[in-house]
C-alpha cells in the first residue's frame, strides 16, 4: 500500500489565510466534482502559484488546494447535456466553463464555471499569470533590458565626457583666435600713418607701382604655367596618370564583377531556391546550397567594397584605397570556401542537369537578357579569379606607386596577403584534386588498391608513359592471358636512354611473387643497365620502390601510366 504524500500542513494554512486576504483573485466558482460528476459553488483564492477553495467564504480552513506550476488554463464550451429546454439547463447554458489541465498523464482536468463571462476571463487570465518559470522568463527579459540600460548609460556617459573635452578644446580655441585678432587690430593701427602717407604720394610713383605689381603678377603666372607643364611631362605625372587609369579599371571591374554576382545569385540562387521549395522540386535545397557555396556572401561582400571604391573616386584626385583592402582582406577567407568547393559545385551541376526538369528550369534561367547568353558555370567561374585579378591590380598599382607614398607599405601588405591566400587556395585545390583523381583511380582497380588511399600519396600527372627514368617489372601470372604489372621508381631518374623506342622496351624482368623485391631489384639492375644500350650509371639503387598497379594484357605494356 503506497504511502500518502506528506506536506507541511500549517504552512499550508498559513498560505490559505493570506490568499483569504491577499489573493490575486478571489470569488465564487462551481467546481465539478470528479466522483459524482456535480457541480458545487465554492469560494476559490488564488495565491500566487497555489489555488485554494473554501465551502464559503467565511470558512477559515480551506477545503481543498490545487499546485498551479505548470498547469494550463483554457476557455471550453459549455457541455452537451446543459442544451435542454427546461429553465434550470437554460440557466445553465449561459454559465461560462473553463478548465485547468495539469501538465501529466493521469490527472483529471479541474473543471470550473462562473456567472459572468468577464469574470471568467479574468479568472482565466490570473491562472496563466500564476506559473512561477513564466515569471522567472519575464525577470530575465527585464534583467537583459536593464543590462542594456545600464550599458547605453555608460556609452552616454563616455560621449558626454567626450563633449566635454571638445567644449574645452573649443574654448582654449576661442581665447587664442580673440588674442590674435587683440594683436591685429594693434598691427592695423600702428599701420594707418603709413597708408595716410601713401595716400598723400606722387600719381607717378603710384603709376610706377602699379606697373611693377602688373610685371610681378605676370612673372609669377609665368614661372607657374612653366612649373606646371614642367610637372606634366615629368616622369612622376605619367606614373601618377598610369596609377589613376589603373585605379579607374579597377572601379570597372570592380563594377562589373558587382553585377555578375548580382546576375548568379538573383536570377539562379534564389529562383532554384524557391524551386527547391515547391511541392515537385527540381533540385533539393542540399545541391542548391553545394553548387551556391558562400555566393550571396560574396556578393555583399564585394557591393560594401565597391560603395567604397566609389566614395573614393568622388574624393577624386585624392585617393585613398588602403583602408579599403585593410577592410576587405579579412572577410576574404570566405573564398577559401568556394574555391575548395568549385570542383564539386560543378560535379553536382552536372548531376542535376541529367534532371530534365532541372535541365529545363535552368536553360529558363539561362535565357533572361541578363545572363547575355552565359550559362550557369561560366558565372560560378567568376569569383575563381577574383583573388588573382586583384593581385594584378595591386602588382600594377604598385609598380606606378612612389616608394615614398603614403599608402605604400599598406599596399604592399595587402598585396602579400593576397598572394599568401592565393598560395593556400592553390594548394587545398591541389590537395582536393589529388584526393579525387586518388579515389577515382582506386575505383578503377578490380580488388581496390590500400596505397592510393594514404593520404601521403600525391597524384603527378596522367598520360601515355614515355619517361624513360620508369622500370616496368612484368610479374608471371596464373594465366596466359593477364600479366601482373609493377613499376619500379627509384628518385628522379633511374635508367636513361636516347632510344626510347628500342626493341627492348619494355624491360622485361621476371621477379617471383614470393622474393624480396627490394633486394631482387638490387641484383636485377646490372641486367637493366646492360639492356638500356649505353644509358647512365643507376643512381640511387637502394632506394628503389615497387608500386603495384594494375593488370593489362600479356606482352603489351600499360597504355596509361600514372607516374
Amino acid at each position: 500500500m503506497q504511502k500518502s504524500v506528506r506536506y507541511n500542513e500549517g504552512h499550508a494554512l498559513y498560505l490559505s489565510v493570506l490568499a483569504r486576504k491577499e489573493g490575486t483573485k478571489r470569488g465564487y466558482l462551481s467546481k465539478k466534482t470528479a466522483e459524482t460528476s456535480r457541480w458545487h459553488e465554492k469560494w476559490f483564492a488564488l495565491y500566487q502559484n497555489m489555488l485554494f477553495y473554501f465551502e464559503s467564504e467565511q470558512s477559515v480552513r480551506p477545503a481543498g488546494m490545487y499546485m498551479l506550476e505548470g498547469c494550463n488554463c483554457e476557455r471550453v464550451p459549455a457541455p452537451k447535456g446543459s442544451s435542454a429546454g427546461s429553465t434550470k439547463d437554460t440557466a445553465l447554458d449561459k454559465q461560462h466553463y473553463f478548465t485547468v489541465l495539469f501538465g501529466h498523464e493521469g490527472q483529471k482536468p479541474l473543471e470550473l464555471r462562473c456567472e459572468e463571462e468577464a469574470d471568467g476571463e479574468e479568472w482565466v487570465e490570473a491562472i496563466h499569470q500564476a506559473s512561477y518559470s513564466d515569471i522567472l522568463i519575464e525577470r530575465e527579459v527585464l534583467m537583459q533590458k536593464y543590462i542594456h540600460l545600464v550599458q547605453i548609460v555608460e556609452t552616454e556617459k563616455i560621449a558626454a565626457n567626450q563633449l566635454r573635452h571638445q567644449l574645452e578644446d573649443q574654448d582654449t580655441e576661442i581665447e587664442r583666435l580673440k588674442s590674435e585678432i587683440v594683436a591685429l587690430n594693434k598691427t592695423k593701427e600702428r599701420m594707418r600713418p603709413y597708408q595716410g602717407n601713401q595716400e598723400e604720394e606722387d600719381p607717378d610713383i603710384k603709376k610706377i607701382k602699379k606697373v611693377q605689381s602688373f610685371m610681378r603678377g605676370w612673372l609669377c603666372r609665368r614661372k607657374w604655367k612653366t612649373i606646371v607643364q614642367d610637372y606634366i611631362c615629368s616622369p612622376h605625372a605619367e606614373s601618377m596618370r598610369k596609377r589613376n587609369q589603373i585605379v579607374f579599371n579597377m572601379v570597372e571591374a570592380e563594377s562589373e564583377y558587382v553585377h555578375q554576382l548580382y546576375v548568379l545569385v538573383n536570377c539562379f540562387l534564389r529562383p532554384l531556391r524557391m524551386a527547391a521549395s515547391s511541392k515537385k522540386p527540381p533540385i533539393n535545397h542540399d545541391d542548391v546550397s553545394s553548387i551556391f557555396l558562400n555566393s550571396e556572401t560574396i556578393m555583399f561582400l564585394h557591393e560594401i567594397f565597391h560603395q567604397g571604391l566609389k566614395a573614393r573616386i568622388a574624393n577624386w584626385p585624392t585617393l585613398i584605397l588602403a583602408d579599403l583592402f585593410d577592410i576587405l582582406l579579412p572577410m576574404l577567407n570566405i573564398y577559401q570556401e568556394f574555391v575548395r568547393n568549385h570542383q564539386y559545385s560543378l560535379q553536382v551541376l552536372a548531376n542535376c542537369k541529367q534532371n530534365r526538369d532541372f535541365d529545363k528550369l535552368l536553360k529558363q534561367y539561362e535565357a533572361n537578357p541578363a545572363c547575355e547568353g552565359r550559362m550557369l558555370e561560366t558565372f560560378l567561374t567568376y569569383p575563381m579569379f577574383q583573388i588573382p585579378r586583384y593581385i594584378i591590380t595591386l602588382h600594377e598599382l604598385l609598380a606606378h606607386t612612389p616608394h615614398e607614398h603614403v599608402e605604400r607599405k599598406s599596399l604592399e601588405f595587402a598585396k602579400s596577403k593576397l598572394e599568401e591566400l592565393s598560395r593556400v587556395m592553390h594548394d587545398e585545390v591541389s590537395d582536393t584534386e589529388n584526393i579525387r583523381k586518388n579515389l577515382a583511380i582506386e575505383r578503377m582497380i578490380v580488388e581496390g588498391c590500400d596505397i592510393l588511399l594514404d593520404t601521403s600519396q600525391t597524384f603527378i600527372r596522367q598520360g601515355a608513359m614515355k619517361n624513360s627514368s620508369t622500370i616496368i617489372v612484368k610479374h608471371p601470372g596464373d594465366s596466359n592471358v593477364d600479366t601482373d604489372w609493377s613499376i619500379i621508381f627509384n628518385g628522379p631518374d633511374i635508367i636513361y636512354s636516347s632510344m626510347e623506342n628500342r626493341s627492348v622496351w619494355p624491360i622485361d624482368v621476371a621477379i617471383p611473387d614470393d622474393a624480396n623485391i627490394r633486394a631482387k631489384a638490387q641484383e636485377k639492375l646490372e641486367v637493366l643497365e646492360a639492356l638500356s644500350n649505353g644509358g647512365e650509371i643507376v643512381r640511387n639503387e637502394n632506394s628503389c620502390l615497387l608500386f603495384p598497379f594494375f593488370i593489362c594484357a600479356a606482352g603489351a605494356p600499360p597504355n596509361d601510366i600514372i607516374g
